[in-house]
Formats: C-alpha cells, structure tokens, sequence
C-alpha cells in the first residue's frame, strides 16, 4: 500500500481573498489568509468493495439548526425511489418577531457517487444577486490553477465536513466557507493572527474551547474547528433567521452585523445583508461564497472542469498512543511525515503528546497497517524529552551536549528573537542515542513573524466595561475603522486594539509602537526539512 501512495501536487501558493479580478495582487483585507504554504496532497484511498454508502442527507437543510443541534437528531437514511422524497423545512413559530427564510425542499435519494453532485443537491441559501458576485465569478473562472489547487487540498476535509454540515440540517452552501476562508488549507495564518480552515482568531477559538498550547493548536485541528465553526454558524442563524446575515456576522463579529442592522432600522431602511454599511471586505464575503456556488452549480457554464471527489470518507481516527514521534507515527501507517501533518495540521512539535492530542487523524485506508505496526513495534515511541532549563543552563550548550544544531533546537521549540529563555523554560530534547538531532524535523507549524504596526500606531488596552463605540469616540474613528484595523467582535478585557495616529487623537499616556506597516497578511510558515 505504502509503495502504491503518491503525494499530489505541493505547489499551494495562495491568492489573497480579497483581491479585486482588476489586480490579482492586490493586498487582502485584515482577516484574510494571503500566500499559503505548500501542503501535501495525498491521493483518496482506494475504494473497496464491500465499502458501506455514505449516510443519507439530512432531512432538511433549512431547517433551523438551533433545533438540530438542541435535539441531537441527524437524518435517518432515504429509502430509494423512482419518485425521491422531498420533505418542506418546518414553518416557523408564530411568536418569532424576526423573518425566517422561506423553506425549501431537499432531495433526500441515495447520495451520489461525486460528492460535488450530493453538495449541488442540499443547495438552499437563497442566491444573493449583486454585482459583486459576478466580478467574484469571473475572478475565480479567471484562475484555473487556483481553482485546482485548492480542490485538490478540499479532498482531504470536505468529505467530512459535509457529513457533519447534514447532520446539523444546514445548507451545503457552509462546506464550502472554507475556500472563502483560507482557501481549504488548514495552516493559513493572517495578519490578525486568524487560523487553520475556518480562520478563528485566538480569543474567538478559546471562547468556542478550542486549545491553543504549546503542543497543539485546535484552530488548525480539522475535526474540532469544524465543530467550533458550525457550533457558531448555527447560533448566527439562530440569532438572525437569515443565513446571509449569519455568514457576514461569521466574517465581522455578531456585534458588527448588529450595530448595521440597528442603524439601517434605525433611519427606515431594509436590514438585509446587501442594504447594510458594512467594511469592504465583509461586503464582499458573501459575494464570493455565492460565486463558488454558481461555479459549482454549473462548472462548464464557467469554463472550468472539478475533478470528482469520491461520496466516502477520506480519513479516520485512532487514540493517540501516549507521545509518539511524527515521523514513527508517519512510519507505522505507511505514508510520508508531510501527508501525516496535512490530516494533523494542529501539531506545534516533532512530537505527538497523547494528553493535548488524544487522537490521530489518518487515511481511511492506512490505519488497519498503523495498528498493526504499532503492536509489532516494541521500541520507545519517543525519541525525544522534555526538558525544564535551570540556572546555568544555555541552549548552545544544550544543543550541543544532545547532538543538535542550535537552529534546529530552536525551530523544534518554536523558540524565535522574541521568546523569552530562562530558567524554567520548558524544552523538547533529543534523547540520547535516538538520532534524533541528526534527523530531519517535521514541517509542523511555525507562526511567521508578524511585523508590528507602522510608525505612529497607538495601542489601546481595552479596560472592563469599554465598548467599540466608546472607545471610536474616545480617538475620535469609526468603529468600521476599529473592526477593519483589528478584527474583533466581542471585546474582552486586557485585549490590544491598534489604532492609527494619523487618523486618530492622542489620548493621555498611550502606548507607543514604532516599526514598518505590516504586509496585509502573513501566511504560515511551514520550512522545508532542517537538516
């Protein structure tokens, strides 16, 4: 099986999503994820036979997933028929003030055998008709190369996250937020510091439980981001009734969304999405969406050929044998360490620590040969310690007494300028004897070095009890300007906030940031084996 395993194309330069089909160059907005980093891209595994069908859609996906996911239920499957059942979303309750969109029907026959033709079929937010979304159309039809790359990078994950996406009763539309977001490439990374396939920032991911440690970061974990996304997807329906509106509140914060819609009501004018004052980049969020959908209603209408993805599950899981090296783990199911990290993409280290990362993610078809590898193996699974520094102690000296390069040492550690080293610092070692300084590292995650502001940026220190609004009028800007300048939406206590001089009055006492303008977006780092 090993010697049959090929890696697909690793060439994953990224577009930036925001840019205009008049300049493909152009810079991203703030919670964009700009040039990605290559990832592997293994082939499906093959089908067998005997190989069960994937479960029957939902039964309704307008259904209001506030329900769905209240009750626990998930579609029972579909009997087949000439005549396929079709069954209409519930209305919705009388004492509800807020408009919901209407219903519609969903086939419920056997899924197809491409999963495209199942995605195409549960179809049901309604179509946003916008100049914009014909500007993204011809973008997109405009840049084959990408439009395939980043199909080839879904084929992993979008399996998965449409099971997950029916089983809630949503539109399918949502699997597809992922190549809005970061292009299906589970390591973009933006200059708000937003990652993995659905672009959480850090305090979004915590207040959704996603872990960001040192050993692992949740934001990229596909399986546990998934849930996070969907989790708040679902309760922006549930606040709005409008999926719309629950897409661009996804993008902009709740709060963002809310302050437009109160403004609009506010002055006599319609609260739907296209009738709002919104930032740049979220009113072209829902435009893209859109002209993916349309793309892939009708690929040939547009010029462009989608390759089949097989109606079956790409990958599995297996619990995390207590700490195992990556590339051991690699070994025993037979594949190669970069294909391993591109279905584990939240691991920070060379090293797999069971108690932060309690499964492993692998090819449907290779973890029957990772059980067995792993039961006939009976050496330690780590090659590698941890390590608590003392007073004394240097990393030259450590890198040297364990038989690693001191840059090597540092990139195990994601230890950067800015790290601060002294005792107690924890470290990853090699073990003596293992070999493992001489090895190769894994291209696990490495956060790129984000620059600081540009010169004459203000840092407001967001006190207990401020709001976006106060804190717009305290500097004398918007709060678009705000929201564009630093993605958030829910302000927490202790959060940094940057603000530009130049369009802004100086309080008393700020805190000063002097450095170049930071690049739009940063992406990922993911170096080439150190050897």
């Amino acid at each position: 099986m090993a010697a049959t395993a090929c890696v697909l194309a690793t060439a994953c330069s990224q577009i930036p999503r925001d840019s205009t089909p008049e300049s493909p160059g152009h810079a991203p907005s703030t919670s964009a994820a700009t040039a990605i980093p290559p990832l592997p891209i293994p082939p499906p595994p093959p089908a067998h036979a005997g190989t069960a069908v994937a479960p029957a859609r939902a039964a309704n996906a307008v259904s209001n997933p506030a329900l769905a996911s209240a009750t626990g239920t998930t579609a029972a499957p579909a009997a087949v028929d000439s005549n396929p059942a079709v069954v209409p979303a519930p209305a919705a309750k009388a004492d509800e003030a807020k408009d919901v969109e209407p219903p519609r029907p969903v086939d419920l026959e056997r899924p197809a055998d491409d999963l495209w033709d199942r995605i195409r079929s549960g179809f049901a937010i309604p179509d946003l008709e916008s100049p914009l979304v014909g500007a993204r159309e011809r973008w997109y039809a405009s840049q084959p190369d990408y439009l395939k790359r980043m199909v080839e990078r879904s084929k992993l994950y979008l399996y998965y996250i449409v099971e997950e996406v029916e089983k809630r009763g949503m539109p399918t539309e949502i699997a597809l937020l992922p190549m809005v977001e970061s292009a299906f490439n589970p390591m973009a990374y933006s200059r708000s510091h937003a990652s993995g396939l659905w672009q959480f920032i850090p305090s979004t991911g915590r207040k959704h439980q996603l872990s960001q440690n040192w050993w692992a970061d949740e934001r990229r974990d596909v399986i546990a981001s998934t849930s996070a996304a969907l989790d708040y997807l679902q309760a922006l329906y549930d606040l709005h009734g409008d999926w719309q509106l629950a897409l661009a509140s996804y993008n902009l914060g709740e709060n963002g969304v809310a302050r437009a819609i109160e403004r609009n009501r506010a002055r006599g004018l319609p609260t739907d999405y296209l009738s709002l004052r919104v930032p740049r980049e979220t009113r072209g969020y829902v435009p893209k969406l859109q002209a993916l959908k349309n793309i892939i209603s009708d690929p040939e209408a547009f010029g462009v050929t989608l390759e089949p993805i097989p109606n079956e599950p790409y990958f599995a899981t297996v619990p995390t044998p207590g700490t195992i090296d990556i590339r051991l783990a690699a070994k025993f199911a037979e594949m190669s360490v970069d294909e391993l990290i591109a279905l584990n993409p939240a691991i920070n280290r060379p090293m797999i620590s069971g108690p932060h990362t309690q499964t492993l993610v692998l090819p449907a078809d290779r973890v029957d040969a990772f059980q067995r590898n792993l039961e006939a193996y009976d050496q330690p699974l780590a090659s590698w310690q941890p390590y608590t520094m003392r007073h004394g102690d240097s990393l030259d000296k450590l890198a040297a007494k364990h038989g690693i390069g001191l840059a090597k040492l540092k990139l195990a550690n994601g230890i950067t300028s800015r790290t601060r080293v002294r005792p107690g610092f924890e470290l990853l070692l090699p073990l003596k004897g293992s070999g493992a300084g001489a090895e190769p590292l894994p291209a696990v995650f490495h956060p790129p070095v984000v620059p600081a502001p540009r010169r004459g940026a203000l840092v407001h220190i967001v006190r207990k009890g401020e709001t976006l609004y106060g804190i717009s009028r305290r500097y004398h800007v918007s709060t678009d300007s705000l929201l564009r300048w630093n993605h958030v939406g829910v302000l927490t206590t202790g959060q940094r906030l940057i603000i530009y001089r130049g369009r802004a009055r100086k309080p008393a006492n700020p805190i000063k940031l002097s450095a170049v303008e930071p690049s739009p977006n940063v992406a990922a780092t993911v170096p080439a084996a150190q050897q």
